[in-house]
C-alpha cells in the first residue's frame, strides 16, 4: 500500500473534452472516470476567479480529479470558463465578470447530463470561491442534485439567487475555512440561514486556498461524504 501524498495521481480513465456554449464558444476540460467501473456520482467543477489565477487545475480541483475516480468511484469534470488558459489548453471567449459565464456553466451541466457510455450519473456541482457564485447563479437545473461549496465568497450571489435554492429543496454544503479572505464560518451560517437546507461546515486552521495536504484532504472527505457517504472517510494509502 502507497501513502497517498500531495503529487500522488491515482489510475482513473481520463479525457480531454469540448464543451459548446449556446453563444458559440468552445470550451477545453477533462473528464476523469473510475478506471474499472461506471461513476456512481459526479462532480461538476466549477474553479476560482480566473483574473486572480484559477483554472481548471486549481489545486483542490486537480487533486480531486487526481483521487476520487480511484478512491470513491466518482466521475469528476473540470473545464476552463471562457477565456481562461491551463495546460490543457485556452477557452474561446473572454472574462465576463459572471454574466455570459451563465452559458459555460449549462454547457457543462448539459454535458454531463446527455454523456453516454458511460452515463454520468448523481450530478452535483462543485465550486469553489468565484465557482460557487457560479453554482448558485446558474447551477440550479433540474439535472443537478445538489451543491457543493468550497469557500464561498458570495460577491456574485444575491440573496434572490439563495432563495431560489432554498425553494428548491437541493442539497446545499457550504465548506468555510476558519481564516477566509472573504466570508468566515460565523457569516456565513447568517446568510446561508435564508436557505434552510443549507449545511454549513468551518474548518479550523484553513484558509480560503486550502494550501496543505490537511486541508485538501478535509475538502475531499467533506465533498465524499455529502455525496457518497459511504465512501467517507477517504483512505490515506492505495494500492
Amino acid at each position: 500500500m502507497a501513502q497517498i501524498r500531495a503529487s500522488t495521481v491515482l489510475p482513473a480513465r481520463r479525457t480531454a473534452v469540448d464543451l459548446h456554449t449556446a453563444d458559440n464558444l468552445r470550451l477545453v476540460g477533462e473528464l476523469a472516470l473510475p478506471q474499472d467501473v461506471d461513476p456512481v456520482a459526479t462532480l461538476v467543477t466549477l474553479h476560482p476567479l480566473p483574473t486572480a489565477g484559477g483554472f481548471m487545475d486549481s489545486h483542490v480541483l486537480r487533486k480531486a480529479s487526481y483521487r476520487l475516480p480511484a478512491l470513491a468511484d466518482l466521475a469528476v469534470l473540470r473545464f476552463n470558463t471562457r477565456g481562461t488558459m491551463s495546460p490543457a489548453g485556452t477557452s474561446e471567449g473572454t472574462f465576463d465578470d459572471a454574466v455570459g459565464e451563465r452559458f459555460d456553466v449549462a454547457a457543462a451541466v448539459e454535458f454531463a447530463e446527455f454523456h453516454e457510455a458511460p452515463v454520468l450519473p448523481r450530478r452535483w456541482l462543485l465550486g469553489w470561491s468565484f465557482g460557487t457564485d457560479l453554482a448558485l447563479m446558474y447551477g440550479l437545473d433540474p439535472s443537478v442534485e445538489g451543491a457543493i461549496l468550497l469557500s464561498p465568497p458570495l460577491r456574485y450571489a444575491r440573496a434572490e439567487h439563495l432563495d431560489a435554492w432554498a425553494a428548491s429543496g437541493k442539497p446545499v454544503l457550504a465548506v468555510v475555512p476558519e481564516h477566509d479572505d472573504y466570508l468566515r464560518p460565523a457569516e456565513a451560517r447568517e446568510r446561508f440561514a435564508r436557505v434552510p437546507q443549507a449545511e454549513v461546515i468551518g474548518v479550523e486552521g484553513a484558509k480560503h486556498l486550502w494550501v496543505g495536504e490537511p486541508s485538501v484532504r478535509r475538502v475531499l472527505d467533506e465533498i465524499v461524504r455529502r455525496v457518497v457517504p459511504d465512501r467517507a472517510p477517504l483512505p490515506e494509502t492505495f494500492g
